[in-house]
């Protein structure tokens, strides 16, 4: 019976330099640099999304009994310097009420021309910012010309979401959930599918995980904590497809560029979809780039929607479903692409320290070896 010698193959040390040498590869450092890049634009993105919100065209509509003073209004209130405030005239109160409800408009004012006091209707739920700069700025013209107004909240934020955050929180919550589930399966699995199979495979694990994060999150944010009182089945869906849509972008990414892809899914929903969608401080109060982007990004799309079903009655919803559910098919169909040219080659799984080219190891400890 032999028993096992200790190997003596390693030879000298070549001294600490060359550790580093051999450690550091050159893959290493570019990967170490890209997360350097991400962390300075995620700086980048949320100071320069946040730090100075100015109102630009807050769409408002102007009601009064007799039509010239409803259009003389809208004229002052489109000469305002800077354009704070975008004024449209409205035929009385009920359809002034209706054009908020519909989120047409974020506000509106009904004057009364036999009195001294106008009535500002706000909707708190579409984001307290937005009708607190709405507020400011009826406030400040009415004063100059001698008259006060009496602020109506058509659409308040229930108590539990005072500042109406919390559509916002939970649609970057869904939003992390997709795309972390979809990393995991890099992990676990490889960076890249090894066939059409195991990408439809990984699809449908991300679909069965995305209904239940929709409904867990939707749960946790209405009955649980009480602070969104929107229906349970809407939220239900809009979760759903936003786990999916994130999920289904970052597995695309992942078969475009490895792990690489996880990045680039970070760089888009994070840096670049969290500030831009709304949440703090809404699209008017946001400066133009990321006013822009927003409402093109699942967090975006996806945290208007959250207010529509929850304090508009689902009003408005179509262009953000549309835009959810574009990410979801195009990230599904580049995930199924990128599968079916790769021509059954798997990625090697996240940590493993093979290249992303590389095969992945076997599961079992049988295979791939030889019998003699």
């Amino acid at each position: 019976m032999t028993q096992p010698t200790e190997s003596t193959d390693a030879g000298p040390s070549g001294g600490f330099l060359a550790e580093i040498k051999d450690a550091v590869t050159i893959r290493a450092a570019l990967l170490v640099l890209g997360v350097l890049v991400l962390q300075l634009a995620f700086i980048t993105s949320y100071i320069g999304a946040f730090h100075h919100p100015k109102p630009s065209e807050i769409p408002i509509a102007v009601a009064a009994p007799v039509a010239p003073v409803a259009e003389r209004s809208v004229q002052q209130l489109a000469a305002l310097p800077g354009k704070p405030l975008d004024p449209r005239t409205a035929e009385d109160e009920a359809a002034a009420i209706r054009l908020i409800e519909n989120r047409d408009v974020d506000g509106a004012l009904i004057i009364d021309p036999a009195g001294r006091t106008d009535r500002l209707l706000v909707a708190s739920g579409g984001g307290a910012s937005l009708s607190q700069a709405v507020e400011e700025i009826v406030r400040a013209v009415e004063r100059a010309q001698g008259r006060t107004v009496q602020v109506t909240d058509v659409a308040p934020a229930d108590k539990g979401d005072s500042r109406g955050l919390s559509s916002f929180y939970l649609v970057v919550g869904w939003c992390v959930g997709g795309y972390l589930c979809a990393a995991i399966l890099a992990i676990s699995a490889g960076a890249r599918p090894a066939n059409v199979h195991r990408a439809v495979i990984r699809l449908g694990a991300l679909l069965l995980y995305a209904i239940a994060a929709g409904l867990l999150g939707a749960v946790i944010a209405g009955p649980v904590l009480g602070a969104l009182p929107g229906p349970i089945m809407g939220l239900w869906g809009l979760g759903t497809l936003v786990v999916f849509a994130v999920g289904a972008i970052t597995l695309a990414f992942q078969g475009l560029a490895g792990v690489v892809g996880i990045g680039l899914a970070i760089l888009l929903i994070v840096v670049l979809g969290n500030p831009s969608a709304g949440g703090a401080y809404p699209y008017p109060l946001l400066p133009p780039f990321w006013k822009a982007l927003g409402p093109a990004l699942p967090p975006g799309a996806g945290t208007y929607a959250a207010r529509s079903v929850t304090y508009f009655k689902g009003n408005d919803m179509t262009g953000p479903m549309l835009v959810l559910a574009a990410w979801a098919a195009a990230g599904s169909a580049i995930t199924i692409a990128c599968a079916h040219f790769r021509g059954g080659r798997p990625g090697a799984a996240v940590g493993s320290g093979l290249p992303d080219d590389s095969p992945s190891v076997p599961r079992f400890a049988g295979e791939g070896t030889e019998t003699r």
